[in-house]
Formats: C-alpha cells, structure tokens, sequence
C-alpha cells in the first residue's frame, strides 16, 4: 500500500511538472523586458532590451505602422497600420505577427476593452469609431464622430469610449451600451491623446495645436481648467503637445511637446510644470515603466528613442530606432 501511495504521488507530481512546461511552452510570455517601438517609414516594429537597450530584432508589418497597445493578458501586442488599412497582432512570445484583423481604413490609435474582449478603434479617413469583436472578428458597431478622430480611451469600467476628433476641436464621450454619443466636449485645437487620472475623475486631453491640455471632468463631461506650456526658446507654433502618461499614484504626467523636442513634468493635484527635459527632434510616444524609474520617449524627426531618469529627470542616453518612430510600449 505504502509503495502505491509513493507511485500515486510520483504521477502527480509528474502531471503538475508537465503541466507547468506545457503553460510555459504555449506562448504565456510576460514581463519580457522588451521595448517596442513602431518606426512608420521602415514598416516594422523594433524590438529592444529595456536592460541592455540593444535591438533584439524587427517584426515586419503591414504598411506604416502607428499605435499599439498590449492585451490585458500582456500575450499579445497590437499594432495600427495606417497605410495598410488593418491592425496586426503580434504574439510576445514568438516576436512575430500571427493574426491580422480588418477594421476599416486608416486606423491610428486603438484602446481595448478592460475586459479584452473588444477594440475601439478610430478611422481617421471615415470619421468613424469602429467597434472589433475579437473572438467573432466582426465588426459591432460603426460610431459617427467628428472629422479625423485619433486619440480613443477606454473608461476602467468599460461603459464610456472617449474619442479626440481633431477637425472639430473635440472629444465625443460614448456609451457603449447604446454606442451612442453621450456628449460633446469642445477642447483646444487639434486634440490627440488621452490620459486618466488612477481615480477616474479627470480626463486629460492634449491640444496639439494649442499647446495646452484640457481637462474634463468625467462625472459631469464638462471642461474644467487647462495648462498651458511655454518651454524657453519656443514660439507659442512650435509647442505641440501629444504624448502624455501618468504616475500610478495620479501625482505627476509627463506629456511629449512634438516640435517643441521637451518632455514637461507636471504636478497634478496643483498642475504646475515642474520641468521641461530636452529630448530630441519632435518628442511624440512615450511610455513608463513600470517601476517609474525609466521615461522612454520616441523622437520622429532625429529617428531615436529618449531613455529619461525620472529621479534626475534627465536624458541618459538616446538609441536609434528606425525612420519616424511613432509609439512606444514597455512588456515590463
């Protein structure tokens, strides 16, 4: 009895061990450390070492890729190919494109539902937000807004879609019960992308053409301050905010000023500008990581990639990333 006990014990620690390799085997990568950055004029995403900060490889995809997001699993990245009129999906582990889902023309920017379950993204031709099932791989909704939209945010709760039309100088806050348009925010010019406060109350929303962020208040969809930035040696035309991301305790954002090539550090609760931190040429992506220690910011018009000390908040060194990089994710 005692040596069927032994040989019982043996098989489940055999079949849980199995178990374990076969999980680890089937693509559940995460945490890998790589940087991914979209480079529009060379149609592939770079892959680095967030350590060493050298290239692991470059993922072909379809034509000018743009946004990307990763999956809430963190399996999968996502990637808008503008020119090539689909977002390619990326499996993390494999570093190579495994899927390619069709969602109109010209998509930019994308968010994914909390749940994973959809994508909402905007095509900038049609002046649509379309609305991707991902495990039926149909589209559910096509949402009209206003002209060229681009920024698309997703509420925590998945009731709201916020979507930034740059023409029309606003932000359509979306139901998606009822994938109708709830309100209409009129923001600064050109308005690009979003950031939400960790408690959900603020909306940020970067003006690219004002050179300014609005704020919304999301409980009653109205605009309630605005910052504006003025970095030393630039005229009011060449500041050109975009980027932002915030701290996880909500406290500081940094937000990338395009032609401006400065990354400003802001104060939240007082929203003073704390620091402006020269970059390179057209500061546009930026990323965070997760420890909050590293600011990694794609620069379009020098080609490269800023890698910030959030403490020192300075430049510590600058990598090249291809021709016009556009987006920049951390799977850290």
């Amino acid at each position: 009895m005692k040596n069927n006990n032994l040989i019982v014990k043996a098989r489940v620690t055999w079949l849980v061990l199995a178990l374990i390799t076969t999980l680890s085997e089937s693509g559940l990568a995460k945490d890998t450390g790589y940087l991914f950055v979209s480079s529009e004029k060379d149609h592939v995403v770079k892959v680095l070492d967030s350590q060493s900060l050298t290239q692991v490889t470059d993922i072909a995809t379809a034509d000018r890729p743009r946004g990307m997001r990763l999956s809430p699993d963190r399996q999968y990245l996502y990637v808008a190919c503008g020119d090539g009129n689909a977002i390619d999906v990326i499996d993390i582990k494999a570093l190579a494109v495994v899927d390619q889902l069709q969602v109109g023309e010209d998509p930019e920017r994308f968010d994914i539902s909390p749940d994973g379950r959809r994508l909402y993204v905007s095509n900038e031709d049609d002046a649509l937000l379309t609305v991707l099932d991902l495990e039926s791989r149909k589209v559910v909704a096509e949402v009209e807004v206003g002209e060229e939209p681009e920024g698309v945010l997703a509420s925590p709760d998945g009731k709201t879609v916020y979507v930034a039309s740059e023409v029309a100088n606003m932000v359509h806050v979306v139901d998606t019960g009822s994938w109708e348009v709830q309100a209409n925010i009129l923001v600064g010019n050109r308005p690009r992308r979003f950031a939400l406060t960790p408690d959900g109350k603020q909306l940020w929303v970067s003006n690219e053409l004002s050179g300014s962020v609005s704020l919304i208040d999301t409980q009653s969809n109205v605009l309630s301050a605005e910052i504006r930035f003025q970095p030393k040696g630039f005229r009011p035309e060449a500041i050109t905010p975009v980027g932002m991301v915030m701290t996880a305790d909500g406290r500081t954002a940094y937000v990338t000023l395009g032609a401006a090539n400065h990354v400003a550090v802001v104060d939240v609760p007082t929203r003073a500008i704390e620091r402006y931190i020269l970059v390179g040429r057209r500061a546009w992506g930026v990323a965070l990581s997760r420890d909050e220690k590293t600011l990694y910011v794609t620069n379009g018009k020098s080609d490269d990639l800023s890698v910030i000390d959030t403490k020192s908040r300075k430049v510590k060194r600058s990598v090249p990333v291809g021709r016009v990089p556009y987006t920049v994710v951390i799977d850290d």
